[in-house]
């Protein structure tokens, strides 16, 4: 099959031109201006932006967590990301305590296989290091398990020890494998929230309180000096906070390999956004936690001089009717997480390049290119190019749409963002070369999404 785009106004993160682009089976095969050679079909984007389709590389589809599982799976998960522009997904898969990471691997690869409409990676969430594992993560490298995240927060759940994060940040400096880092001082964290339930305070509200910005600050500046010395890069999930900002900047200014990504509801939400009667406040409950509003702005900034480099969704929804309920009057039992992986697209353009915080070319890098780039698949994925996977979005910057649970796409029943207006959506995506989203109807199929084999933190760059 051969797909011709006419007329498109190419944005890439280094770009910004007129011209068409000529598809065959799966790849980009020209670019040119006025192009004519037949095609099978040919699609008219005049007035609309052709960028590269979005990478989450954050996302917990099917995934157990505090006696649950998050509400979309690898179906539903990537239909709703299509819908709002993202081709390429890269999830976690979760090493259960005492068994070896190849264990989790195939968990997550029959999470996925059959259903994923997308193509999709791994990253893998390691809980247990014992030196006899330490092969196992060389093993995963060569089949394209290129980066490792470990947690400081959870305890006697997910945590693990400063030595173990040292071991595996020292392992990867030699494999070229990305360690990532869930920044917070969890074991602290446990005490405060220990005192909060001992006075009394148990309402949703209570789990931001617990989670002071200044614990996240402490985790990253530890992560990284953990990093600087194992001599190895460091990234930094879903960072929140001012604290932790002038952590990575701090030390980006002093040459380390340091980086980071926030999210959107950290960008758009704030403590402002709780405070709700009942129990409505367990919708925003995510960790980190919601901040003080005034740390918007700076991490705004962080993103448009690149002290942050991505923008993801850390999408892990769990409804609110007989899920995040599990924690009425127990804020430290609503399961943690909410759904975002359908509008991260929509909300950084209305927001960054529509405000005027950052440029058209910094929204694809932080969407698309920057994710390639540091997870192993670019030129592949993350650009408009010849060679490049065909996965193509037409964006029309003038659509206006309200984000709500009613028209989402996502398996849950309620929305982060629900009634925020925002100006700019898709028209047309484009996964290899397939289109699978056209005028908001769905003309994919679960499992026609590729695994992705990804080389290691760089490889393409840094």
């Amino acid at each position: 099959m051969s797909l011709l785009i006419k007329n498109g106004r190419i944005i890439t993160a280094e770009h910004d031109y007129i011209a068409d682009v000529f598809v065959e089976k799966d790849t980009i095969t020209l670019i040119g201006k006025d192009l004519s050679m037949q095609a099978d079909t040919v699609l008219d984007a005049k007035g609309k932006y052709v960028i590269p389709g979005g990478i989450d590389v954050h996302t917990h589809l099917d995934m157990p967590f505090g006696g649950t599982t998050s509400s979309d799976d690898f179906e539903t998960g990537t239909r709703a990301a299509a819908f709002g522009g993202t081709t390429t997904i890269v999830d976690f898969a979760t090493q259960a305590k005492g068994t070896r990471m190849r264990d989790a691997l195939d968990i997550w690869w029959k999470k996925a296989e059959g259903k994923a409409t997308i193509d999709y990676g791994f990253h893998m969430i390691v809980t247990d290091l014992p030196d006899a594992h330490m092969e196992d993560m060389t093993e995963l490298v060569r089949e394209g398990i290129s980066s490792f995240k470990l947690f400081m927060a959870y305890p006697n759940v997910l945590l693990v020890d400063d030595a173990t994060i040292f071991k595996a940040m020292r392992h990867t400096a030699s494999t070229g494998a990305l360690v990532c880092m869930h920044a917070e001082n969890g074991n602290v964290i446990d005490v405060a929230v220990q005192k909060a339930l001992a006075e009394g305070k148990r309402a949703p509200i209570y789990h931001a309180l617990t989670r002071a910005t200044t614990a996240e600050g402490e985790a990253v500046n530890r992560s990284i000096a953990l990093a600087e010395m194992a001599g190895a890069p460091v990234y930094i999930v879903h960072l929140s906070s001012n604290d932790a900002l002038e952590k990575i900047t701090e030390a980006r200014d002093r040459g380390i390999p340091a980086f980071a990504e926030t999210c959107p509801q950290y960008l758009f939400l704030s403590l402002d956004d709780m405070g709700k009667p009942g129990f409505e406040d367990a919708k925003l409950v995510f960790t980190p936690p919601l901040r003080e509003k005034w740390n918007q702005e700076k991490l705004w900034g962080g993103l448009r001089r690149n002290a942050l480099q991505i923008v993801s969704t850390d999408h892990c929804p769990f409804c609110f009717h007989e899920q995040k309920e599990l924690g009425i009057g127990d804020f430290t039992k609503i399961p943690n997480g909410g759904p975002g992986i359908e509008h991260r697209m929509q909300l950084i353009h209305d927001g960054g390049v529509n405000e005027k915080r950052i440029t058209l070319n910094r929204w694809i890098e932080l969407t698309s290119t920057t994710p390639a780039k540091m997870f192993g698949m670019f030129p592949k994925k993350g650009t408009i190019a010849v060679g490049s996977d065909a996965d193509i979005v037409l964006w029309d910057p003038e659509k206006e749409f309200t984000i709500s649970a009613h028209t989402h796409h996502m398996r849950v029943d309620y929305s982060m963002f629900e009634g925020k207006k925002v100006k700019g959506n898709v028209d047309t995506v484009i996964s290899r070369g397939e289109i699978i989203v056209k005028d908001n109807e769905f003309h994919g199929k679960a499992g026609r999404g590729n695994y992705l084999k990804r080389s290691t933190y760089g490889a393409a760059w840094w």
